[in-house]
């Protein structure tokens, strides 16, 4: 590793052994960096040395706009707060909880600055969530949303957003904005991303200056392929790596301007891209298929480019899409082990129902359980190895995640000759009954397509005759009945497209499906309650992702 600029040594020290990572590539002329360099610089300044500090930056529903210039002198005011008032020293850590708006990309880009290492949390959690990311990141500082503040504990606090004296904002006025950004190595830490997980028990991942600018250089450049004029809106938190990406690293890189949402329904996030004009929009499978089903689709209509992330579109939603839009929905498999996407296709490249290929500068391929290569058509875990790696700080699963060089995502796939990946399942979702292997997202997409179905989510429940059968938990649409005739409605649907052992023999009807802050499906959450009738759903999530089992409506069904 290069020579550090940070005199906290606290993220090297805490880096896993070198013979722990995973194989580093840099494989094209766009991954080639120099030795020293700040992404906030790389980001920012350069943009606007190049473009102009007029250009716009950020913009908000309510009309608010930051130009570049205003970004840079705000950022650069915000590394000052750190330095000169809280006494950031490079290499120390700071928390940063806050919804999606200015301050927000201010705050993260002004740690960068200051050589400082950004932890990004999402703001819908708890301080029982936020325990342990902050006993495991020790950050000496928390800039935070004033409405958000209350659930921070054991770490020096500024508010954002509020009407305060000491409020960032207030305190930043106050700055003259000149500041030499701290010259980090290119291999310095510049995040901390806790995992979203679906498994309830965060990682920290670490990620370093040249890993941002390797994400552009990657699926950014060679797949999304921003253009100045795009207007980029994303429903993912900039805590969630996907929106880091989607809303910072790749607008300001290309010189576009993203689109801040703090929170918006399918619905309404359909009227906000028609309202606004909005170009390029990225958000998860789940919006797409609820704004699909609410007749919105044709507000989409403007938009140049659609991504999906975070869990495999349906084909059935993505045609729908097609048809209707004629957007070419782009999908894309990624981890914020390895920060964002390395497997997509765009364009002509898309073959409807594959996730795509390894994006430049990535290669992938598919594990057997001995940790053998598979040839095409053999169904095995996905494996990756580029520009970015899996490093967990301080963390035994390194050991897991990372195996013989490979990062391994958790991920069933399947490779055609042609070199295009097919997802099948979450490695932990596949469902053996009978003898019989079911993969839960194929039912979930049969499911799915039920009229009077919003969503759904499949989990092995335990059975003792056939091991375990098939469980869906249902989100009906408003004024369908939660009863045996709607059940059997769902179970006879699924017969009449999958083979017959593949139906759910349980229909569980629920208001809602449990998901993380980043909107991540939680089937662990589902599992247990299957496996434990009285284990609380809610247990370890935030109190609006909870699913509403309890009132459930339970219909077994056979062959």
């Amino acid at each position: 590793m290069s020579e550090s600029a940070f005199r906290d040594t606290f993220a090297r020290d805490h880096l896993p052994p070198l013979g722990q990572w995973p194989v580093l590539e840099f494989t094209t002329e766009l991954l080639q960096y120099p030795e020293r360099f700040n992404a906030a610089v790389e980001l920012l300044d350069r943009q606007v040395a190049e473009l102009g500090p007029d250009r716009p930056a950020l913009r908000t529903p309510a009309g608010e706009v930051w130009t570049y210039g205003e970004l840079q002198l705000r950022s650069a005011q915000v590394a000052q707060v750190l330095t000169e008032d809280l006494g950031l020293v490079p290499g120390n850590r700071v928390l940063l909880r806050s919804p999606n708006n200015p301050w927000a990309v201010a705050a993260w880009l002004g740690v960068l600055r200051a050589g400082g290492i950004a932890v990004a949390t999402m703001a819908a959690l708890r301080a029982r969530e936020l325990g342990p990311i902050l006993a495991k990141t020790r950050p000496v500082a928390a800039l935070v949303d004033h409405r958000f503040v209350d659930e921070v504990r054991d770490v020096p606090v500024v508010a954002v957003g509020g009407t305060g004296a000491d409020d960032l904002a207030r305190r930043a006025a106050g700055k003259s904005g000149r500041f030499a950004a701290v010259d980090t190595a290119a291999d310095d830490v510049a995040l901390f991303g806790p995992t979203s997980g679906t498994t309830g028990v965060p990682k920290i991942t670490v990620h370093f200056h040249r890993d941002l600018l390797s994400i552009d250089n990657t699926f950014g450049r060679c797949t999304l392929r921003l253009r100045p004029d795009d207007l980029v809106a994303c429903t993912a938190p900039l805590a969630f790596t996907f929106g880091l990406g989607m809303l910072v690293v790749f607008p300001l890189r290309a010189g576009a301007c993203a689109f801040l949402t703090e929170s918006a329904t399918p619905a309404q996030l359909a009227e906000l891209v028609a309202e606004h004009r909005v170009t390029v929009l990225a958000t998860a499978p789940t919006a797409y298929r609820q704004i699909v089903k609410s007749g919105l689709a044709e507000r989409l209509s403007g938009l140049r480019c659609a991504v999906s992330a975070g869990e495999h579109i349906p084909r059935e939603v993505w045609e729908r899409l097609r048809a209707e839009t004629g957007l070419r929905v782009v999908d894309g498999i990624g981890a914020t082990e390895l920060l964002h996407i390395f497997i997509s296709a765009a364009g002509d490249e898309i073959r409807p129902g594959a996730t795509g290929r390894p994006v430049p500068g990535f290669r992938a391929t598919v594990l057997g359980p001995d940790g053998e290569e598979l040839g095409p058509g053999v169904e095995g875990r996905l494996a990756v190895i580029g520009p970015v790696g899996c490093r967990y700080l301080d963390d035994e699963r390194q050991a897991d995640y990372v195996v013989n060089g490979w990062n391994v995502t958790g991920d069933t796939f399947v490779r055609d000759e042609d070199g295009y990946y097919w997802y099948r399942a979450r490695s932990d979702n596949m469902i053996v009954s009978s003898g019989y292997n079911i993969a839960g997202p194929e039912v979930e997409a049969a499911v799915d397509t039920h009229p009077d179905v919003l969503e759904s989510a499949v989990v092995a429940a335990p059975d003792a005759e056939r091991g375990s059968v098939v469980c869906a938990f249902v989100v009906l649409r408003a004024g369908a009945a939660a009863d045996a005739g709607t059940a059997k409605s769902i179970q006879d649907h699924v017969k009449r497209q999958l083979a017959p052992y593949k139906y759910p023999r349980e229909v569980r009807f629920v208001e809602a499906l449990p998901r993380n802050p980043s909107g991540k499906l939680q089937h662990f959450r589902l599992r247990r309650l299957v496996e434990d009738p009285t284990a609380d759903p809610s247990a370890g999530t935030t109190a609006d992702s909870a699913p509403g089992t309890a009132a459930g409506t339970t219909v077994e069904g056979t062959v």
